[in-house]
């Protein structure tokens, strides 16, 4: 069902829910003190480091980082979107989910929905054609020299486009409403239509062709199993060999994994996935018993791409060529990679021959060695550190200095954790240099992310804060930034939500902001006010989608620096700061404006 589920529906289902028995459910827990423990179910542990507060309704494992609401637990367990998960708890309540719609949400929703209804429709002719069609020799002869099974073409739904301008037009856009859906899914294109000629017989033939013609059609199915697309392999001499389908409605190329979907319909369990770089590679990989392979749909890896396949397991695994192509786009996919690299997850690089690609190379050594290769891939952090020291001389003071220069600014991305802290002590080891010593190095100097003080350190009027018996706080950890003022202050807010009444400050500077996080304490802040009842994990449920989520999460659990009796008054403090830099910031632009519009004016008047 289409629509917004309505957040007052979501913090009502959190209060019926007991986090406790959603786990239980599916991991026996047992109580320890306060809270219940077990063996973590998202990585491999023999000593019990996952933990379930009932009080506070959130769970978290020391071990790996996985952590958050009853929500969250369904999403990572069950490996499901965020919608599933909240039908899911629904049905165990007995309610149902309601969603709210615009009249804007409405129609895109119907228009969305006659998009997926063509290209299923579509789908169905193309299936049709690869076993029917007069001249589907010519594309089946090209699957069985490809070693393509009929039981691997069915369950990947391959089909067959045949030559000619309108085969799907005339198929499936039997009327003008159909014709506009199928435009808008891309499955046709529209004409360069001659307005001076007036003539409008013939429409179907005058407006539009299709856009795949004589080519192996590969479905692109969405988490749901929906045709959303289609990619299409060229059957003669015409340019591109291979075609995707235009972005759409309901089509973001940038986010999409072609082979996910049968991945897991495919029953087997898996663990990691391998990332390669085309349809028929999956495929390939497929007919060789492989069945955990993606591909991504003629883009770069990008962080959405990592943020789906890492929902589904704890290690990816990337494939390329060895050669100097190769090598970039691996180190481009590392790029990306490491904001991601949370405790508990594994990302592999493998190479393969010069020249050969997923398809040729299992062929040629067969499925027992390729798994073996894939067994024995670099991991990131091999990769890494040949990479950055390839043309660098580490015996030399000066190629050390080289090097730390250039893995420090990789190493401050990795979320903080056991592997940031192990890619420091490697590097340390490569420099002979102490990881305390590194670690002062790593912080001086770092970017900032907003321009407010360090507030890891007691601003002026908190100096009591000594004596009401807090800690110095340490130096901030290897792998992350220092937190932003925002984080800092959204921190506060989720453990005593209480807090956001007392405040008197307008806040209304705040609704310029367009950094997330101040977007996000906004937000927060406001929740809190129209119920001063909301609770820790009425807020994180509402954090849980974002992209601060994980950081929230794992703040949560860290050791709390300001005592109990001074969190409103840092929190308050925090707040200012906050909104003296978003007002300073409009009147430093407000006065450019001036200035700019001043230095203009006597120009118009010449």
């Amino acid at each position: 069902m289409a629509g917004l589920i309505p957040q007052s529906f979501i913090d009502d289902l959190l209060h019926r829910t007991d986090i406790v028995e959603v786990i239980d459910k599916r991991v026996p827990l047992k109580k320890q003190g306060n809270n219940y423990t077990a063996c973590c179910p998202f990585h491999q542990e023999k000593t019990p480091s996952f933990s379930v507060n009932q009080d506070r309704q959130f769970y978290y494992c020391f071990g790996c980082g996985a952590g958050g609401n009853a929500i969250g637990f369904v999403m990572n367990f069950e490996q499901t979107e965020f919608p599933e998960a909240v039908e899911t708890l629904a049905r165990d309540a007995g309610v149902e989910v309601p969603r709210e719609e615009t009249k804007a949400q409405q129609r895109k929703s119907s228009e969305n929905s006659k998009i997926i209804e063509v290209l299923e429709l579509a789908s169905k002719y193309y299936q049709y054609q690869l076993r029917h069609h007069g001249d589907k020799n010519k594309a089946v002869a090209y699957l069985k020299d490809r070693g393509v099974s009929g039981e691997i073409a069915r369950d990947f739904g391959l089909g067959f486009a045949p030559s000619g301008w309108d085969n799907v037009l005339n198929a499936v856009g039997t009327d003008d409403k159909l014709q506009q859906s199928l435009l808008k899914a891309g499955l046709i294109i529209e004409r360069n239509q001659d307005k001076s000629s007036g003539d409008a017989k013939d429409s179907n033939e005058r407006h539009y062709y299709d856009r795949f013609r004589e080519r192996i059609i590969f479905p692109i199915r969405d988490s749901r199993g929906r045709t959303i697309a289609f990619g299409g392999r060229v059957l003669n001499d015409e340019k591109p060999k291979y075609l995707n389908s235009p972005e759409t409605a309901v089509f973001h190329k940038g986010s999409e994994l072609y082979g996910l979907y049968e991945a897991k319909k495919s029953g087997e369990k898996f663990s990691k996935l391998l990332l390669v770089e085309g349809y028929m590679d999956v495929i390939a990989l497929a007919q060789m018993g492989i069945r955990n392979a993606v591909a991504t749909l003629g883009t770069a890896t990008s962080a959405r791409h990592l943020t789906r396949m890492f929902r589904q397991v704890s290690e990816v695994i990337f494939c390329f060529d060895g050669d100097d192509a190769g090598s970039a786009a691996a180190w481009r996919a590392l790029e990306t990679t490491l904001p991601l690299m949370e405790d508990g997850r594994q990302v592999k690089f493998l190479f393969l021959p010069s020249g050969a690609d997923p398809d040729s190379h299992v062929r040629a050594i067969g499925t027992d060695k390729f798994l073996a290769e894939l067994d024995a891939a670099d991991p990131l952090e091999e990769f890494f550190f040949e990479k950055l020291s390839r043309d660098l001389d580490v015996n030399s003071i000066e190629g050390k200095a080289r090097l730390s220069n250039l893995a420090k600014k990789y190493i401050r991305q990795i979320p903080r954790g056991v592997y940031a802290q192990l890619m420091l002590d490697r590097l340390s080891s490569t420099l002979g240099v102490s990881s305390e010593s590194l670690d002062q190095l790593l912080t001086t100097n770092e970017p900032k992310q907003e321009p407010t003080p360090n507030l890891d350190i007691p601003p002026p009027h908190h100096a009591n804060r000594q004596a009401q018996g807090s800690r110095k706080p340490a130096s901030v950890r290897p792998g992350v930034y220092r937190k932003s003022a925002s984080l800092k202050a959204i921190e506060l807010l989720l453990r005593n939500p209480e807090i956001a009444v007392s405040i008197t400050q307008d806040l209304e500077p705040l609704r310029t902001a367009e950094d997330e996080g101040r977007k996000l304490l906004l937000a927060l802040i406001e929740m809190v006010k129209k119920d001063p009842n909301t609770e820790t994990f009425t807020l994180l449920g509402y954090c849980y989608g974002t992209s601060l989520g994980n950081q929230l999460t794992q703040l949560l659990t860290d050791e709390k620096i300001t005592p109990q009796e001074g969190v409103e008054e840092e929190f308050l403090h925090i707040l200012d700061n906050i909104l003296s830099d978003i007002v300073k910031k409009l009147e430093l632009l407000q006065l450019k404006d001036e200035l700019k519009s001043r230095v203009s004016a006597p120009k118009e008047q010449n």
